[in-house]
């Protein structure tokens, strides 16, 4: 593979990883109360049983007292399950203005174990009795992306699980089909209730997320197939020489799904996926994201939307392109729309009022 491939991707999987956006809001965002190991039980009981991707089955006996995450996104739902005091450490830790307001200050004091991928020795030196992990083996990476084995985790006294959402997207057993809604989201959040005694809350923020979601759908149900707005998800922070395309196993390809638009890389059979900008052209999108990492203020993240933006207005293989000239750009954070969480629906709804502005209101 070429470096600058290989550098697309670790840099898109960064991203992916390091919640560090924001663009939601709405019911999911902390203030309101608004995959493959099945969905859990909400009743709160112990012991709780949760599968990995290949279906393997980790028995928890009683909550745990010291968590664990191993980046930004399960450390966010775990703020949202209100378990966060429970969370000792994580990596990829979330950058400054990325949490929703009323959960910011308590990520904030999280420790710190790895800005990237924790290191063995540290996580399983952590005190955790549990480890929550979005992605589990990260092979680009290389050794340090590899993680402890399972008989290192046991001996250690750590339970380990995963958010099957991401866990499961880019492993060979994941579903072909590109991915349409966000039950395996939703099943994430009901799995960490599960697994953390929190059941009744996370019950309360799947059925926020299901009215936003089920609301928009309503408003959009009768635009068919067909006419559905083609939708380009740039990811600038992923690199510009060489743009990385959300693909259909990503959960951004539900998201834009369910906002009633068609991610036009949604036949490439991955999560994340180099292609080139002819590839771009060809598709022909009739709507961009400008998606960009949050830089911390409205000033920075305005500056990096500009940048995006001002890329694709001057490159001469986009200049032309009749979503550029007519200006029809989202600004929307990346990891509202590529990061498993609850604010996934908000994001939706934001979609939605922008490019159905006459269906759906309401999108900020």
């Amino acid at each position: 593979m070429r470096p600058r491939v290989l550098c697309g991707i670790a840099a898109a999987v960064a991203l992916f990883a390091t919640a560090c956006g924001s663009g939601g809001g709405g019911s999911a965002d902390g203030a309101n109360a608004g995959g493959g190991g099945g969905q859990p039980t909400a009743t709160g009981a112990f012991p709780v049983k949760v599968a990995d991707c290949a279906g393997k089955e980790t028995t928890v006996g009683q909550a745990p007292k010291k968590i664990v995450t191993s980046n930004a996104a399960s450390l966010e739902m775990l703020l949202q399950l209100g378990a966060g005091d429970r969370v000792i450490g994580t990596g990829f830790p979330p950058g400054k203005g990325s949490l929703p307001a009323p959960l910011a200050e308590q990520g904030a004091k999280v420790p710190v174990l790895g800005t990237t991928v924790i290191a063995k020795e540290k996580l399983l030196g952590s005190g955790a009795d549990l480890y929550v992990d979005t992605f589990g083996s990260m092979p680009m990476m290389g050794a340090a992306g590899a993680g402890p084995t399972e008989q290192e985790f046991t001996a250690a006294g750590i339970q380990h699980v995963f958010l099957l959402s991401t866990a499961c997207a880019g492993t060979p057993k994941a579903a072909k089909a590109p991915r349409t809604d966000l039950a395996e989201v939703e099943n994430d959040i009901r799995r960490l209730g599960a697994v953390t005694g929190t059941a009744a809350r996370a019950e309360e923020l799947v059925a926020a997320m299901e009215r936003t979601v089920g609301e928009v759908r309503t408003a959009t149900a009768a635009v068919p197939a067909d006419q559905r707005p083609g939708y380009f998800l740039f990811d600038f922070d992923a690199g510009t020489k060489q743009p990385v395309a959300v693909c259909g196993r990503q959960v951004a390809n539900a998201v834009i799904t369910l906002a009633g638009a068609r991610n036009v890389f949604a036949d490439c059979d991955a999560d994340f996926k180099p292609v080139s900008w002819e590839d771009v052209v060809g598709k022909n999108p009739d709507w961009i994201q400008l998606a960009v990492r949050n830089r911390g203020s409205e000033e920075e993240n305005r500056k990096a939307f500009d940048a995006a933006e001002a890329f694709l207005r001057d490159f001469p293989a986009t200049q032309g392109l009749q979503a550029v000239k007519e200006g029809r750009f989202l600004r929307i954070g990346s990891e509202v729309t590529t990061i498993a969480g609850v604010r996934n629906a908000d994001t939706v709804r934001r979609i939605a009022a922008t490019v159905h502005p006459t269906l759906v209101k309401n999108g900020q």
